[in-house]
């Protein structure tokens, strides 16, 4: 991956770990049964992974 690979990913990482935890602030889980949303923790690493994920969409290979 290039430099600018990592910097595209880790910026969606960012994005994620936020709206991981604002998504816990404003919605969560009250019954503390919900498997993600139940920790802030849980949350904020779930939605790290995924603006990860999502931002590495973004990325071009290069095609040999």
């Amino acid at each position: 991956m290039t430099k600018k690979a990592f910097i595209i990913t880790g910026i969606g990482i960012l994005v994620g770990l936020i709206a991981g935890y604002v998504y816990y602030q404003q919605i969560g889980c009250l019954s503390g049964t919900c498997a993600i949303t139940s920790k802030p923790l849980n949350s904020t690493l779930y939605g790290g992974l995924m603006g990860g994920l999502l931002f590495n969409i973004f990325v071009k290979s290069h095609k040999k």
